[in-house]
């Protein structure tokens, strides 16, 4: 599951007519996606990414926003 959902977000960021360049954070949303995904796993990495996305606006903020790995301790 999780690398058909990274394939999706990679096709999708393959779509010419897409505009792409638009994220007012960095990394992308969409590139923010496939890290949560290979950090947390398919399904609180997609969560991660629907929060993320949900702030991506005028606003919800911009600039530098990582991944952030959790330390298990």
């Amino acid at each position: 599951m999780k690398k058909f959902l990274i394939k999706l977000i990679k096709g999708y960021q393959n779509i010419p007519f897409i505009s792409h360049g638009l994220c007012r954070f960095y990394p992308t949303c969409s590139n923010y996606a496939i890290q949560a995904i290979e950090v947390y796993g398919p399904f609180k990495g997609t969560f991660l990414a629907i929060k993320r996305i949900l702030r991506c606006n005028p606003l919800g903020g911009k600039g530098y926003d990582p991944v952030i790995k959790e330390d298990k301790k």
